[in-house]
């Protein structure tokens, strides 16, 4: 299966650098993983919603632009539904059903425009808390590692 991530903004912290690295490297095992840096837009102080929108519009298309028809898509959101483990029977379901390619998206500082959200095929949540959208890609990336562990009947 090839997994990709699909993420606003650059990492600059050598330690979240470190751990995707890490997580990467250790996924690789389990399937061909793929991750996709897009820019990110300065959102001012103080910004009006019609400006986030905007933001979050522009963030929005330089995402679809990676995202194929074939690819099952899930956004990661506030909203979105929380999983455990479940995320491990999720990724072995989409497999089983014939799914070949997983992209899941973190959005930027203020969120996913509409357009993404449009063509979700799944949001998720990992909590009902706020995490820094870098942080979160290791988090994430972690997650799926822990999936793979699972599905394959590893401790």
């Amino acid at each position: 299966m090839k997994i990709t991530l699909i993420t606003v903004g650059k990492i600059k912290e050598k330690y979240l650098k470190d751990a995707i690295t890490e997580y990467s490297k250790r996924l690789s095992r389990y399937c061909k993983l793929e991750i996709i840096e897009v820019a990110d837009e300065k959102t001012p102080d103080n910004a009006s919603e019609t400006v986030e929108d905007g933001i979050r519009d522009k963030e929005g298309e330089r995402i679809l632009k990676y995202v194929r028809d074939d690819a099952y898509v899930v956004t990661l959101e506030i909203e979105g539904k929380l999983l455990t483990s479940e995320l491990a029977k999720k990724i072995e379901n989409l497999g089983i059903q014939g799914t070949s390619h997983i992209i899941f998206i973190i959005g930027g500082s203020i969120g996913l425009g509409k357009e993404v959200l449009k063509r979700s095929d799944y949001a998720l949540s990992f909590s009902k808390m706020t995490f820094p959208h870098q942080l979160m890609r290791v988090i994430l990336l972690e997650q799926i590692y822990r999936s793979y562990r699972i599905i394959s009947h590893e401790p």
